[in-house]
């Protein structure tokens, strides 16, 4: 490998549920100039795959529990939106002030369940996770490859980080590569083995769509060109996902 190429795929519609992203996606790279190919790695972001499932939900129609009302109350918070974070939670790991860290039932351990506000096509709505977006990437994979197009299928979205500021894209669901790469039994070129290091290619991958996608640009798509992936048609979030007995932080 001597280098890739990462860009956005630019034109795609506002997305609503029903929508079919394989097709839009498809359409929309090849009327920019930059048709998908086989052997590409395309990322997309939750929130469209999440407005094309339906996950989004009018704040207005929330039967706020009393708990969640006290809670938001206290910390200024929307009880609507609180509502919906320990709905969508399988447990709140963390609770500092107005900061819920909370382990969804997808195993993800983030802030506020992924509950979101932010482009969610208007006022008093929030957009949730996909219900499972290991799926959601293997149907739009189905939708390319019923296309001609052979591609890994990555869904992303924004997390932080224990130690670190800031955030960055992370994998969240994913279909067709295989999501670490080992280098475990390998020996470097000094004679070192390596006893653990396996890299989180899935999560290196999101990071790096992002700078193309941006949370301004309305470029939701992006799409990795000329980096080697390793098929594997069984793949799936839980390879990623630590357990909580091996967790140290949790």
């Amino acid at each position: 490998m001597s280098s890739i190429e990462i860009f956005g795929i630019p034109g795609l519609p506002e997305i609503v549920p029903g929508t079919d992203l394989a097709a839009v996606i498809f359409d929309a790279a090849a009327a920019a100039g930059r048709p998908l190919a086989s052997d590409d790695i395309l990322v997309v972001t939750s929130k469209i795959v999440s407005k094309a499932e339906g996950r989004v939900v009018d704040l207005a129609t929330v039967d706020v529990s009393p708990f969640a009302r006290q809670y938001a109350e206290r910390w200024e918070k929307d009880p609507a939106v609180v509502e919906l974070v320990l709905r969508e939670a399988r447990r709140v790991v963390r609770q500092v002030g107005p900061v819920l860290i909370t382990e969804t039932r997808h195993g993800f351990v983030c802030a506020n369940s992924g509950v979101d506000q932010s482009s969610s096509g208007g006022h008093g709505r929030a957009v949730l996770l996909p219900e499972d977006p290991d799926a959601s990437a293997r149907r739009i994979r189905g939708g390319l490859r019923e296309r001609g197009i052979d591609v890994a299928v990555i869904i992303s979205d924004t997390f932080g980080r224990p130690w670190r500021e800031g955030q960055t894209d992370v994998a969240i669901g994913i279909a067709g590569m295989h999501p670490i790469t080992s280098y475990i039994g390998q020996v470097d070129p000094h004679g070192h083995e390596f006893r653990v290091q396996a890299l989180c290619t899935a999560d290196e991958i999101a990071g790096a769509a992002e700078l193309v996608k941006g949370n301004l640009s309305r470029v939701p798509a992006a799409v990795v060109r000329g980096l080697p992936w390793e098929r594997d048609d069984q793949a799936t979030m839980q390879l990623i996902i630590r357990e909580s007995e091996r967790d140290l932080f949790r």
